[in-house]
């Protein structure tokens, strides 16, 4: 019974620093993984300032100096489709769909101010037409609500970093905790079991070397004495110390037993 708790004691030991090992690992993976993603999604949303900024740019340029229409229709293509793909998400971009709801209204605020740029500027042919004056401060007030996303992102990324580390902090204790548990309760009493494995070992080797050599080596000589004595009383007097030889031999071998035996 003792070698099947001890069995199970060793494998109970492995499994648990084979299930912490992976179970932090993963854990460790996933905030790596959820901090790659809020950093895309912080990355992305501060790029939409600059397009409301470089929208700007733009039609000061057509108003007073060279215009160029293909790189303002890509950044209000941009703007837009950016907008959709952080409240919705985007498969290619990888973004997933907002879930924050405190965010989400945000973006609510922002609409109006994105519609009147994206309106204003939809057709090029009437860009004289459109006021600077509005079309800046609607940027503005883009850029402002935009600001405010973006430190909300930043905030929700380090929440969830915060959370992650304590988790990983929390997973770490128990690994402490259960390894200590383990050598306390497996590891000591496999050391103090090899220890007196050891002393029995050499309590054998002890009894094997001098004892039981030393008998032997009496017995042999006992035979040979035996062998060449022609007095009937001396035999018999050998006779009698042969038998003591072999009763001690006989008893260093029960204390050779008797030492395995001790403390199975």
């Amino acid at each position: 019974m003792k070698k099947i708790k001890g069995f199970n004691n060793y494998y109970l030991l492995v499994i648990t620093v084979i299930v912490l090992t992976i179970a932090i690992q993963s854990i460790i993976q996933f905030s790596l993984a959820q901090q790659r993603h809020d950093a895309l999604r912080i990355n992305i949303a501060g790029r939409q300032r600059l397009f409301s900024q470089m929208i700007v740019k733009y039609i000061y340029q057509c108003r007073y100096s060279t215009c160029d229409y293909g790189k303002m229709r890509l950044v209000l293509n941009k703007l837009a489709s950016t907008n959709d793909a952080l409240q919705e998400g985007n498969e290619i971009m990888g973004l997933e769909p907002l879930e924050d709801e405190i965010i989400q209204r945000n973006f609510i605020k922002l609409q109006p101010h994105l519609n009147y740029i994206l309106s204003s500027l939809d057709n090029f042919n009437s860009l004289d037409k459109v006021s600077i004056e509005n079309l800046t401060t609607e940027a503005d007030e883009y850029l402002l609500i935009m600001d405010v996303i973006v430190n909300q992102f930043q905030k929700t990324s380090e929440e969830n970093i915060k959370a992650l580390m304590i988790i990983e902090l929390e997973l770490a204790v128990f690994s402490l905790v259960i390894l200590i548990l383990e050598i306390f309760f497996f590891i000591n009493p496999s050391i103090k079991k090899i220890t007196n494995q050891n002393k029995k070992l050499k309590e054998i080797s002890w009894h094997q070397t001098h004892a039981f050599n030393s008998h032997m080596a009496n017995i042999k000589n006992f035979h040979r004495v035996l062998g060449i004595e022609k007095n009937v009383e001396h035999k018999e007097e050998m006779i009698t110390f042969l038998m003591e030889e072999l009763n001690e031999l006989e008893q260093v071998s029960n204390n050779m037993v008797k030492s395995l035996e001790k403390e199975q």
